[in-house]
C-alpha cells in the first residue's frame, strides 16, 4: 500500500533532498509509467497539430514534401526556417507544462521536488553551467574550424541569425528542460524508489534517453550502433551531475546551452533541428564527434566539480535505506 507520509529516508552518503522527495508522496512505479508517457502523448497528439497542418497544406496539391536529412525542409516549402524551428519546438512546450502539471495530482508532491527535492531553484547553478558549456563549445568549434577549414562553410551572417538566437533562447529551454525534468529528475527518482540505490537510476535513465533519440535523423543516417552511444553518454554525464549536485539545475543549464549553441552556430544536413546557423558542417565523422563530446564533458565536469567542491563520490553508488513504512505496494 502506498504511503503519503514523509518518513526518514537516508542514504549512505548523507541525507539527500532530491532522493528522499519521491518517498514522501504516492510512489508506486505504475504512477511513474503514466507520468513518463503522458507528456509524449500530449506533445505528439496535440503539440504536433500546428506542424501537421503546415505539412498537410503543402501536399494538398499533390506535391512531395521536401526534406533535408529526413526532416522537413521549410526553406524549400517557402516557410521561414525560424518559423519552422518554432513549429518543431512547440510540442516540447506542451510536454514541459504537462510535466509541471502532472506531478502533484499523480504523486501528491510538488513539482519542485522533481527539480531538487523541493528547495528553491538554484538559478545561479543553472546559469553558470550554461555559460561554462557555451565557452567550452565555442572553443571546440573554433578548434574544429581551424583544424579542418574545408569541412565548414560560413552559412549565415545576416540579421536572421539574431532572430534565430532570440528564438533559441526563448524556446529551446522548454525542450531541453523537459528532457532533463523527465529523465534526470522524474525518472531518476522513480528508479531510486524502485531500486533503493543510486547506480541503477544512473545507468537506466541514460539508456532510456538514448532510445528516445533513436528516431533522430543522425541515427537514421549513420546507424544505431554508431550514434546511440553518444546520446547515452550525454545522458550519463547529466545523470552523474544530478547525483553529485543533488538536483537537476546544472544538467538543465548545460543541456539548454548545448542545444541552443548548436542551433545558432552549427548545423549539418542531418541535424534534428534544421536551422540557418552561422556555420554548416559538410561531413560528419561520428566517432570523432564522440571523442570531442567526451573531452568537452570531462573538462566541463572537472570545472563544475572544482567550483562546487564536490568530494563525496559515494553519491554515485551508495544505497538508499528507507523505513518499511514508505514501501510502495
Amino acid at each position: 500500500m502506498e504511503n503519503s507520509a514523509l518518513t526518514d529516508a537516508r542514504s549512505a552518503g548523507g541525507e539527500s533532498p532530491f532522493l528522499t522527495a519521491p518517498f514522501s508522496g504516492r510512489n508506486a512505479f505504475w504512477r511513474y509509467f503514466i507520468g513518463g508517457v503522458a507528456p509524449f502523448l500530449v506533445s505528439n497528439i496535440i503539440g504536433a497539430i500546428p506542424l501537421g497542418i503546415v505539412l498537410v497544406s503543402h501536399t494538398l496539391d499533390g506535391s512531395a514534401l521536401p526534406q533535408k536529412g529526413g526532416m522537413p525542409d521549410f526553406e524549400l516549402m517557402g516557410i521561414d526556417p525560424n518559423v519552422g524551428l518554432a513549429l518543431m519546438l512547440f510540442p516540447f512546450i506542451l510536454a514541459f507544462f504537462t510535466m509541471v502539471w502532472i506531478v502533484k495530482p499523480l504523486h501528491n508532491r510538488s513539482f519542485g521536488s522533481v527539480i531538487n527535492g523541493g528547495r528553491k531553484v538554484r538559478w545561479g547553478r543553472m546559469m553558470f553551467s550554461a555559460l561554462v558549456w557555451v565557452a567550452i563549445s565555442a572553443i571546440w568549434l573554433l578548434f574544429s574550424v581551424r583544424s579542418d577549414p574545408g569541412n565548414f562553410t560560413l552559412n549565415n551572417t545576416s540579421c536572421t541569425l539574431l532572430i534565430l538566437a532570440a528564438l533559441a533562447v526563448l524556446l529551446i529551454p522548454f525542450q531541453a528542460a523537459f528532457e532533463e525534468i523527465l529523465f534526470r529528475g522524474y525518472l531518476m527518482q522513480g528508479f531510486a524508489v524502485l531500486a533503493r540505490n543510486r547506480w541503477v537510476p544512473i545507468v537506466v535513465t541514460p539508456l532510456l534517453f538514448g532510445l528516445m533519440h533513436s528516431l533522430n535523423p543522425e541515427v537514421q543516417e549513420y546507424g544505431f550502433i554508431t550514434m546511440i552511444p553518444q546520446y547515452v553518454f550525454f545522458g550519463l554525464v547529466f545523470a552523474v551531475l544530478t547525483m553529485l549536485d543533488d538536483g537537476i539545475e546544472i544538467a538543465i543549464g548545460a543541456h539548454v546551452a548545448n542545444n541552443a549553441f548548436l542551433s545558432v552556430f552549427l548545423t549539418h544536413k542531418d541535424s534534428a533541428l534544421q536551422t540557418q546557423a552561422m556555420y554548416e558542417q559538410m561531413e560528419i565523422h561520428p566517432w570523432k564527434e564522440f571523442a570531442g563530446l567526451v573531452i568537452m564533458s570531462v573538462v566541463f565536469v572537472a570545472i563544475i566539480a572544482v567550483v562546487y567542491r564536490w568530494k563525496d563520490i559515494r553519491k554515485l553508488y551508495a544505497g538508499i535505506t528507507v523505513s518499511d513504512a514508505v514501501d510502495a505496494g
